[in-house]
């Protein structure tokens, strides 16, 4: 084994660094030895108290807010991956950069969370939902138009505890995020697959590398999911197509049923007033065919999709 320690770059929130110490201990489990060091680093989409409750896609910058400076420090040198939520990785990434492995899938749905609500469906007309997800607020809206949607910022725990303090009335947040961090008990209900598309890439933990760099890529095989990553590399060429921003309500999610992989994917407007879905099923085996049954979805969906709403 190579001598070299590893440097994981990482986002400081309790979330990134449950994910990031994760992939240190599969790292070391796999490669006994190896030298591994945590490097956090401050991305442009950390929230701050100051920012208020800012919608990301007012600030500017997209998905790529969360992984902009991590991806920096990639290209320089400074550390030798990046451990990202997958969702919130732009479509498009750097040049001379690859994203090189795809961990095994958690729960991708999304979880409803109240103090005073048991679910979505007993919540009163007028109730106050915290979100800053478009792809939610256009599903929350086509469902039940009469709620109140305003944005709240922040990482997990921040946003569970505003929504205590009766800043919002309920807010909903990713399941896979709240089992990593042990919050299992702040979920009133799981919000299931058919009422919720997923955000393309929830529940995955995807590891960003140098593309030439061959050791990285060698280290990183044993913690690579095959499955799990076809269906996000299919997942995230519908992005690319749509060339999916935090701008545009997206939702996009495959699973492998039998041999098959089933790729359900929409676009909706703001207000939930219309929605446009596909879906497709392929006999997909390498990461060629993943992304050729992303693209293919991708385009049906984005000539059926007036082009008003990608605006």
């Amino acid at each position: 084994m190579n001598k070299r320690k590893v440097k994981i770059g990482t986002r400081g929130s309790k979330l990134a660094l449950v994910q990031a110490r994760r992939a240190e201990v599969a790292l070391k489990t796999a490669h006994p030895g190896l030298q591994v060091e945590i490097v956090e680093i401050l991305t442009s989409g950390d929230w701050k108290p100051e920012d208020g409750e800012t919608r990301l896609s007012e600030v500017g910058g997209g998905k790529g807010l969360f992984a902009k400076e991590i991806e920096k420090a990639l290209l320089d040198g400074a550390v030798d991956c990046g451990v990202h939520s997958l969702k919130d990785m732009d479509s498009f990434l750097p040049e001379g950069l690859a994203l090189a492995c795809f961990m095994e899938r958690e729960d991708p749905r999304d979880a409803f969370l109240s103090a005073s609500f048991p679910s979505l469906e007993a919540l009163p007309e007028g109730a106050v939902i915290g979100t800053s997800s478009l792809r939610r607020q256009a599903l929350l809206l086509a469902k039940r138009p009469d709620l109140n949607i305003v944005p709240l910022r922040g990482n997990v725990g921040t946003r569970i505890e505003k929504m205590k303090k009766g800043q919002v009335d309920a807010t909903l947040l990713a399941m896979a995020g709240l089992k990593r961090l042990g919050l299992e008990e702040e979920i009133a209900a799981p919000v299931e697959i058919e009422d919720m598309l997923p955000a393309c890439g929830q529940g995955t933990v995807g590891i960003e590398i140098r593309q030439d760099d061959s050791f990285m890529h060698d280290i990183l095989a044993p913690l690579h999911c095959a499955k799990t990553g076809l269906c996000s590399l299919a997942e995230r060429e519908v992005l690319k197509v749509l060339d999916g921003s935090c701008h545009t309500p997206i939702g996009a999610y495959g699973v492998f049923e039998k041999d098959e992989l089933y790729l359900r994917a929409l676009v909706a407007e703001k207000n939930g007033a219309a929605i446009y879905r596909e879906e497709s099923r392929g006999s997909v085996q390498t990461p060629e065919e993943a992304v050729l049954l992303g693209r293919g979805l991708g385009l049906r969906l984005k000539n059926k999709t007036p082009p008003d709403i990608f605006s």
